[in-house]
């Protein structure tokens, strides 16, 4: 079950609360029994590794880049099996 934070403005106090996400109902201050609102906090994301700002990859496509690493193609490719040329042309 998910934990929510809760803030008490009778007492002026912030406390986590497990709860289903299908209870609805009011939660309650454990010290002075008001009534609490939900407190909806931010979820802190770090990012690691390349990729995330537009300065880390805008210098060169890196498609462009794998496709001049690649060999080119030619008409006759030697064959795995027995090592002969075969021709694309029948």
């Amino acid at each position: 079950m998910p934990v929510y934070d809760y803030y008490c403005p009778v007492c002026n106090r912030y406390f986590e609360r497990v709860r289903s996400m299908e209870d609805r109902n009011g939660v309650r201050c454990d010290l002075c029994r008001g009534q609490a609102v939900r407190v909806y906090v931010p979820v802190g994301i770090v990012f690691k590794g390349s990729g995330f700002y537009t300065t880390d990859s805008r210098s060169e496509n890196p498609l462009d880049k794998a496709k001049s690493a690649l060999p080119e193609a030619k008409a006759g490719t030697e064959s795995d099996s027995g090592g002969e040329l075969s021709s694309l042309e029948d």
